[in-house]
């Protein structure tokens, strides 16, 4: 990452760009790491967010853009220049309060200072920013021309076109455009607040008085949905009243429903959520055993089960593919929250849209593998669930009714909840734009007796 320290929004946002372009870094981590450098105000840092994932989100859009203005092939402009001048269109076209004469100057700067730009390629970056001003200005942009709607989707909301027929195929066009819009709207933190110490009311008053906006979801009391500031930087954060964790997950956590004194398996569990979730339905009693294959992830959910005071996590280093025979028919509760293509989450990790989708074909085997294999833990009578952050049906409900089809001593069990209602097949697929969550799939299973 660039040693330099932040100074500006602009500046903020670019080096977070150059870190995603350069070293492969997640938009959020990334911005993270330099508002905590920068030291800017509330209104500062917000735009430094804003200017951010607005580039990313719109990047394909701002690249059919860029076509129009630049007489240089995207492909031969450099990196950090191409970075610089993506969120420069986005200042000028997709945002209506930054002037024109600062967002023209202001790139030109980031090119000049950080783009390893010589006085010709300023010159170039000068040049298609107040052509693309005056366009904007003149209300002569160029206008979106696309042969069908998912073409269309794919380009007003900078997703590939691969994915938005695959949601069309699935979801119809009318929901798949509202996905996409809910994909690159801003998304409030989520936080859970921990019962075990306080209630709903008083970690809003709390969260309310640091000066965050809070509002309770409709659905899901204990979640807070906060704008305005760094949940995560309080003190009802550091000294675990509350917790960053989205509805989708808690769900999932309230779904597996361990009671006081069971014993939980929670086969894929970093970065802990849905453990902490549960052993907090737990009252602390009974034990909820967290795996994963990564020691550092481990010790993260120590950390935070250590913070919520929660003394029956224990952890272990274990990949959930591979059986561990002295844990068969051992759990009361076994969840199963598999990798997947995350394509759920584009609303907070927006460059999740670019994932190859080569690379993503074969997640179900892999999904499936796991499911099997940690199926055999769920004691008789005992509860298995299967959850992903994705929206795509072939790594959701095509992977769970096979399971239940080669499975036959487990089925699906019905379910209520405020948030999606009840589920006769024990099966829901959460929306961004229909249930205020992330997009989110979750299985209820039960092995008989």
């Amino acid at each position: 990452m660039i040693d330099k320290r932040p100074k500006t929004p602009r500046e903020v946002a670019a080096f977070s760009l150059f870190s995603m372009a350069e070293e492969a870094a997640w938009s959020d981590g990334a911005l993270h790491h330099y508002l905590s450098r920068a030291g800017l105000d509330s209104r500062d840092a917000a735009l430094a967010s804003r200017l951010t994932y607005g580039t990313v989100q719109n990047e394909i859009l701002l690249d059919w853009y860029l076509r129009h203005f630049s007489s240089v092939r995207l492909k031969k402009i450099a990196p950090r220049v191409l970075a610089c001048l993506r969120m420069g269109l986005y200042q000028l076209i997709l945002m209506d309060k930054i002037p024109a004469h600062a967002a023209v100057a202001e790139t030109v700067a980031l090119v000049k200072h950080y783009g390893h730009a010589n006085d010709r390629t300023v010159a170039f970056a000068n040049a298609v920013l107040r052509n693309a001003a005056n366009a904007a200005q003149n209300d002569s942009l160029p206008r979106l021309n696309c042969p069908d709607k998912e073409s269309y989707y794919a380009l007003q909301y900078s997703h590939p076109e691969w994915l938005v027929r695959l949601l069309s195929e699935q979801y119809g066009q009318k929901l798949t455009q509202k996905i996409c819009q809910a994909d690159n709207a801003d998304a409030p933190i989520s936080v859970r607040v921990n019962t075990m110490k306080c209630t709903s009311a008083e970690a809003q008053a709390e969260l309310e008085a640091a000066g965050l906006t809070v509002q309770p979801h409709e659905a899901f009391p204990e979640i807070l949905l906060c704008s305005g500031g760094d949940a995560a930087a309080l003190p009802a954060f550091i000294e675990g009243r509350v917790t960053v964790q989205d509805a989708a997950s808690a769900l999932a956590a309230a779904v597996a429903d361990p009671k006081p004194g069971s014993t939980v398996l929670d086969c894929c569990a970093a970065p802990g959520g849905k453990s902490f979730a549960m052993a907090e339905k737990m009252q602390g009693k009974g034990s909820v055993t967290s795996c994963d294959i990564y020691e550092h992830k481990l010790k993260r959910i120590r950390d935070g089960a250590a913070r919520l005071g929660l003394p029956n996590i224990r952890t272990e280093l274990q990949d959930a593919s591979v059986c561990r025979e002295e844990w068969k028919d051992s759990a009361d509760v076994v969840l199963c929250d598999v990798p997947c293509s995350g394509l759920g989450i584009i609303r907070k990790k927006p460059e999740i849209r670019f994932k190859n989708p080569d690379e993503i074909r074969t997640l179900p085997e892999i999904q499936a593998r796991i499911l099997a294999n940690c199926a055999q833990y769920v004691k008789k009578g005992g509860t298995l669930v299967y959850s992903t952050c994705t929206i795509l049906q072939r790594e959701n409900e095509d992977v769970v009714r096979a399971f239940l089809t080669e499975n036959p001593e487990f089925e699906a069990v019905s379910w209520t909840h405020p948030v999606c209602g009840e589920r006769a097949d024990g099966m829901v697929t959460l929306l961004p734009p229909v249930h205020n969550t992330d997009g989110f799939f979750i299985a209820k299973m039960h092995r008989k007796v």
